[in-house]
């Protein structure tokens, strides 16, 4: 079944694609911004910004710790550079000057990481970044950002431009379901989005686990759970306000993320519900392995990463509530 459809939400194009139109929206805005790319234009979607912007779009070519530090040259020159590539070439390629050149000093780069988590599907483990999150979740100045949908991303792309410093965004090879209006997304840098509200437990998502959170969470409710579903697009800075009222407000979480469980989102999720309101939680991701080659849909559903895991997860996290 399509993801979505449970939740009733409308199919879209790749996220790739969006950001491709998002990106060639914000170049025609902004003069400032310049695009920086791994040559892979083609599979990340900034082809039309160099097709239409040929003199301020910069192919470094296959030398992604090359591109890092040029595109820091370029935003302590005043411009405000989107260092593009897939990420697990981007991160692992160019994480020194990541950290050296961008991270340590706080300087105003964007870094666009497209086909993140496992929904690359056929290229294989060698160009899936199911790390991609801990990595630069290790560089402290960076804003780290996991659009779900049309809306957010294109919304996250403009929040990004006009936020004063180093900001990573996580885009996809596959698309995700409209989940917010195109002219009314309640994006904001930092702050969860309640997609859905309950008041039996809180499915935390980000990036494509949120339709799946929704579409876990109109099952659940067809057996009398209410889940509220929580957007977690931001990673860093975490809400930690939305978490906490989660925990207080509905007693359990389920975390829902396309990327290994160590270092990822739901690590970052439990460290503040341990600290503010501790409650049972559960953790939908990939577990401690390199996946292998395949359909999207066939290797969410082998690695435990779909709607049904999620109602899994769920169910057991209220029997431990009720149980306390």
């Amino acid at each position: 079944m399509p993801l979505g459809d449970k939740a009733g939400l409308k199919p879209a194009k790749p996220m790739r694609e969006v950001f491709g139109e998002a990106l060639l929206a914000l170049v025609r805005e902004n003069e400032r911004v310049v695009v920086l790319d791994g040559d892979l234009s083609n599979t990340t979607k900034t082809l039309a910004v160099r097709e239409a912007f040929p003199e301020r779009f910069f192919n470094i070519g296959l030398a992604e710790s090359n591109m890092v530090s040029i595109g820091a040259g370029l935003a302590d020159c005043g411009f405000i550079p989107f260092i593009t590539s897939m990420s697990g070439f981007l991160l692992t390629n160019g994480y020194d000057q990541l950290r050296l050149n961008i991270a340590i000093g706080g300087v105003n780069a964007k870094v666009v990481g497209s086909h993140g988590g496992i929904t690359l599907g056929k290229d294989g483990p060698t160009a899936m970044a199911i790390e991609d999150l801990a990595l630069v979740g290790g560089l402290p100045s960076f804003v780290i950002l996991v659009p779900s949908d049309p809306a957010t991303m294109h919304a996250a792309v403009r929040a990004m431009a006009a936020w004063e410093g180093p900001v990573y965004l996580r885009s996809s090879r596959v698309a995700m379901p409209h989940i917010y209006p195109m002219d009314a997304c309640p994006f904001e840098i930092g702050k969860a989005i309640v997609a859905r509200e309950g008041d039996d437990l809180t499915i935390v998502g980000c990036g494509i686990m949120v339709a799946a959170a929704l579409d876990a969470a109109a099952m659940l409710a067809d057996e009398g759970i209410e889940a509220r579903v929580l957007d977690l697009h931001t990673l860093r800075p975490l809400d930690e306000r939305a978490l906490v009222a989660a925990a207080r407000e509905t007693g359990a979480i389920v975390t829902a993320e396309e990327h290994l469980l160590h270092g990822g989102m739901g690590s970052n999720v439990a460290r503040i519900v341990a600290e503010h309101y501790p409650v049972p939680m559960r953790f939908v991701g990939l577990a401690d392995t390199y996946t292998e080659s395949g359909d999207p849909e066939d290797l969410l559903a082998k690695y435990g990463l779909t709607a049904e895991d999620i109602v899994l997860a769920a169910k057991e996290v209220v029997r431990a509530k009720r149980r306390r």
